[in-house]
């Protein structure tokens, strides 16, 4: 379930979306970044390799969106995107349809300039 942090009047806000290969995290915040709704596709009982599915992440940004408006009132929101997970693009349509005006999208994924060697594949 999404942890609610205190009620307060929010119109504008950041959705800060992780989506790793295992999993999805949606954190609202309001503009200073203190944060108001945080939730993960496993705290939205997603388990296993379901909670890297793209409607894993569109549950969780759905129930997590649906939270924020209802207590604080959020109207607009700028979405910062990070991870190579499945469930990116579906993440932001989430947004995009629960009412939300979306301002800017932003991908914020670290990209490696050929640094640390990566672990070898697995082979099953």
């Amino acid at each position: 379930m999404a942890v609610i942090k205190k009620k307060r009047s929010v119109v504008v806000g950041r959705v800060h979306i992780c989506a790793t290969y295992n999993n999805v995290i949606v954190t609202i915040a309001d503009q200073q970044g203190h944060v108001l709704v945080t939730t993960s596709a496993g705290a939205c009982n997603f388990r296993g390799s379901k909670k890297a599915t793209p409607y894993a992440a569109q549950e969780t940004v759905a129930r997590a969106v649906k939270a924020v408006v209802e207590r604080n009132g959020m109207k607009t929101v700028s979405v910062c995107i990070s991870g190579p997970g499945a469930g990116r693009e579906a993440a932001i349509r989430a947004v995009q349809t629960c009412n939300l005006s979306v301002t800017s999208i932003k991908d914020t994924t670290k990209l490696p300039h050929n640094g640390c060697k990566l672990p070898k594949r697995r082979r099953v």
